[in-house]
């Protein structure tokens, strides 16, 4: 828990205005997260993040640059996968504390400090591909679907709609067309 504390900011000390903060993410921050460490072997990433405080909120913007070592799911070989995010977290004063979604979290005006480890854990993992393919295994259809982000599967024999012998062999669509008609 003491390794957990290096990533408290402490506002209640902080004037209005920006500040910069700078976290370095590497061995010791895995050890501490079971789920990464399943995933990513290694990492060495540059956290740095802006708050700018205000009256009634502050606006925490977090930049993520560095690398990860990954296994890759075609041949399981490791490589060093990129990160670069961006990502901006709302903390709005009210009176308790919670989360509204995952961009938004309610504090209170007596929050001493906030805690960033676990929000710079959720984007690292969000950062890693679904599909870890390491770049020399890679061929043009990969990179495609990442772009276009989905992933199609198609089974069987392509269809015409305009193929009306199924709906000749049943009843009901013949009856399902006759409703679709009247209106």
């Amino acid at each position: 828990m003491k390794f957990i504390r290096n990533f408290d900011i402490d506002i209640i000390r902080l004037k209005e205005g920006e500040h910069l903060f700078h976290f370095e993410i590497g061995e010791e921050f895995l050890a501490h997260f079971e789920v990464i460490k399943e995933v990513v072997h290694k990492a060495a990433i540059r956290v740095d993040v802006k708050l700018d405080k205000r009256i009634n909120l502050i606006e925490a913007d977090f930049d993520v640059q560095g690398t990860v070592e990954l296994t890759c799911d075609r041949s399981l070989e490791k490589f060093n996968q990129p990160l670069a995010v961006q990502h901006k977290i709302l903390y709005k004063y009210g009176e308790e504390e919670k989360e509204i979604n995952e961009e938004v979290f309610l504090i209170t005006k007596d929050t001493p400090a906030i805690n960033v480890a676990q929000l710079i854990y959720e984007f690292i993992l969000l950062a890693i591909p679904a599909k870890k393919i390491h770049p020399e295994h890679r061929i043009e259809g990969d990179e495609e679907e990442e772009e276009d982000g989905w992933i199609v599967y198609e089974a069987g024999e392509e269809r015409n709609e305009d193929d009306t012998s199924n709906a000749e062999q049943n009843p009901f669509w013949e009856a399902l067309k006759n409703l679709k008609n009247n209106e």
